[in-house]
């Protein structure tokens, strides 16, 4: 009589088993042998990371590193729209298609269109040249004063400037930016006019620094905003001299 082979199930229990047993205790023994070959003081460190590729290679290798290349052409992209269509007429799908970029790009190292605006601004209007030194308050705040309305009146930036006040009212953030890169550089400047005429003996050394500043620019943004009146040179010449005497040194 024929014997019958032996049941496969026990066998396939004891493979399950043995795997089961074996397995645990290779990958043991291969994460403690890695351990100890990164715990050698000659052993190579090599970073998982590093072999992952970025999506901004070559630029940037991680993270939110901003590529020089691609932040500039942003920047350019942004301050061209400004200057064809206003703020309200950018959005950051043109802003996009016009860097060659795509949104997602934008959004990572920005958290608005007016945040991108607000930089790209702040390179229309940084500056670039030295404070004037002409012996004379009166002439120094002037020409600095006229540097500012050329940026108003003849470039991009004074087209844009009405938008990016207003978006500043709704949005703590975009007010902080427009402070930073804007406001506080020119505050500072005019300050420094001004101290220099009070160490010349022209103006009151009690005079209130942060009052004065805001009695110049007050009318600047005043005709920027309502446009009642044009801002000229003529403008700004008989700001400072109407301001100014009321400021000067008695006698």
């Amino acid at each position: 009589m024929q014997r019958s082979p032996p049941p496969l199930f026990p066998i396939r229990i004891h493979l399950c088993l043995s795997v089961c047993i074996c397995v645990p205790k290779l990958l043991r023994r291969s994460v403690s042998y890695i351990l100890e070959e990164s715990a050698l003081p000659n052993a190579p460190q090599k970073s998982v990371m590093a072999t992952i590729p970025s999506s901004d290679a070559p630029c940037s290798s991680k993270g939110r590193k901003r590529c020089p290349e691609t932040h500039q052409a942003i920047l350019t992209a942004a301050a061209e729209l400004l200057g064809e269509k206003g703020y309200s007429g950018v959005c950051i799908e043109a802003i996009a298609a016009r860097a060659g970029v795509g949104k997602q790009t934008i959004y990572r190292w920005w958290p608005s269109k007016a945040a991108v605006i607000l930089e790209a601004y702040a390179n229309l209007t940084e500056l670039t040249s030295p404070l004037p030194d002409r012996g004379s308050v009166q002439q120094d705040l002037t020409e600095f004063l006229n540097s500012l309305l050329t940026v108003l009146t003849t470039t991009p930036a004074g087209r844009v400037m009405p938008g990016l006040i207003a978006e500043a009212q709704n949005d703590p953030q975009v007010a902080a930016s427009f402070q930073e890169l804007f406001i506080a550089n020119r505050r500072t400047a005019t300050q420094t006019l001004l101290q220099r005429g009070i160490d010349r003996g022209e103006l009151r050394p009690t005079l209130n620094l942060e009052l004065a500043i805001d009695t110049l620019y007050g009318p600047i943004w005043y005709r920027l905003l309502l446009n009642h009146a044009p801002l000229s040179p003529a403008f700004i010449q008989e700001l400072v001299e109407q301001l100014l005497g009321g400021m000067r040194v008695d006698g």
